[in-house]
């Protein structure tokens, strides 16, 4: 059986290895749960502001002043990022028995001939020292997927996170934003995805979750 595997299903099976397992043989679907609307709005709206700046060549204000961001651009193959920004498609690559890991990007930075992936994240409240972590993952696929299609990434990526900070009188909602840079590990995001084939091709776990503990 050939597997199509992205970082969220690479999440699930953290969360629950049987829930994972049922999910991707097709047995049984952890239902979903109620999902904010607000990250969803945020995020389409921020790409269409990035894109703007990119359509002038420029930087948006979050990064122009920052310094871990000097002598970037934002890439501007327009077509190309159109694909990797897609749910559905993303940016792709296949082990040598057909089995597909793929993630859709926010956006990148160019920094000579090396890209830097830059993913936007919406929160209720200021971050923490460890936020970036529960997205560590991620930003290891995203590069591992780049570099698996022949292109040069820099050993680190960008959360750019944003919080609601005041609201104006004229009710104006002030949004903080904060740039955070990560080193990244290619190395696990490959270890994470053999392990996740692994555990598919085996018998189904016993150890259940309350979402699964009925199945």
């Amino acid at each position: 059986m050939i597997f199509k595997l992205s970082p969220s299903s690479l999440s699930l099976m953290e969360g629950c290895k049987r829930c994972f397992w049922l999910d991707k043989h097709k047995v049984w679907k952890r239902p979903d749960r109620a999902f904010p609307t607000l990250p969803a709005g945020m995020d389409k709206v921020l790409k269409i502001h990035f894109d703007r700046f990119r359509d002038k060549g420029l930087l948006p204000p979050e990064l122009c002043d920052n310094k871990h961001c000097e002598n970037t651009k934002l890439f501007d193959n327009k077509e190309l990022l159109k694909i990797w920004r897609n749910n559905l498609k993303g940016i792709q690559w296949s082990d040598k028995n057909g089995n597909i890991l793929y993630g859709a990007i926010d956006n990148l930075l160019v920094i000579g001939k090396k890209f830097i992936v830059l993913d936007f994240k919406t929160r209720g409240y200021p971050i923490k020292e460890n936020t970036s972590e529960n997205y560590q993952n991620q930003l290891n696929i995203y590069n591992f997927l780049l570099r698996k299609n022949s292109y040069e990434t820099e050993d680190y990526s960008f959360l750019l996170f944003y919080y609601p900070k005041d609201v104006l009188k004229d009710g104006e909602v002030i949004f903080e934003k904060e740039l955070v840079k990560c080193k990244i590990n290619i190395r696990d995001a490959e270890i994470l995805f053999e392990k996740a084939i692994n555990l598919l091709n085996s018998e189904c776990p016993d150890k259940t979750c309350d979402w699964c503990e009925r199945v």
